[in-house]
């Protein structure tokens, strides 16, 4: 017989994470070897456990579980992550999966599909809910199409600018930032702000953050 696959559960309800155990364990393919009530405990005891899968809850305190994925991710960890929540809102799933997941669950699936989810990312595959797949794949192609349509609008100065103004800098600092005149930079916002058709540097920063031209998490 093969040995289990090692899981840790991070939820921040106990009964949760007790349900999800017996659920597990049931036919002795999968141990469940470490719990964490939040993202902090979480990391804690990564350290000093050995473990396959990482079935992380979004909505936890102390680190949030895309908080507690970026920063395995920023880390280098080879541990595969199943993301397990409540959340069907697209967004949710889009941001994990650009993070890095290797699995997207959601919470009222059935418990078969869940042990395969654990089972597929622990032998190196991907697995998003079947449900949420056709969803992502349209966002995605939505995203391409508008990221497209925003880069034939401005020109590649124009989209150099924007992405400073949305960090937050004043004119004086892009034209030294581009190494431009500060007129030059006056022209190219007033032209960005008709293109986008926005009214203020607010409005601009937020419609770079939408289109995925700025990353603020």
């Amino acid at each position: 017989m093969s040995k289990p696959i090692n899981v840790m559960i991070v939820d921040d309800h106990s009964m949760v994470r007790e349900g999800i155990k017996q659920i597990l364990e049931l036919d002795g393919d999968i141990k469940v070897n470490a719990e964490a009530s939040n993202g902090k405990e979480c990391i804690s005891k990564l350290k000093e456990r050995n473990v396959d899968v990482l079935l992380l809850d979004i909505n936890m305190p102390e680190m949030n579980g895309l908080q507690v994925l970026q920063y395995l991710r920023e880390k280098k960890s080879r541990i595969k992550i199943l993301i397990l929540t409540i959340h069907n809102e697209v967004e949710y799933l889009i941001r994990a999966v650009e993070i890095g997941i290797e699995g997207y669950v959601l919470k009222d699936s059935d418990s078969s599909v869940l042990k395969k989810a654990i089972v597929d990312i622990n032998d190196g595959n991907t697995f998003i809910q079947p449900e949420l797949t056709p969803i992502l794949k349209r966002r995605l192609d939505d995203r391409s199409l508008n990221s497209r349509k925003f880069e034939e609008a401005l020109t590649r100065r124009e989209i150099e600018v924007l992405k400073l103004l949305a960090e937050g800098l004043f004119n004086k600092e892009i034209a030294y930032t581009l190494s431009i005149s500060e007129k030059t930079v006056k022209n190219h916002v007033s032209n960005i702000f008709k293109k986008i058709n926005v009214s203020d540097r607010t409005q601009a920063a937020v419609y770079a953050i939408k289109h995925n031209i700025v990353d603020i998490f």
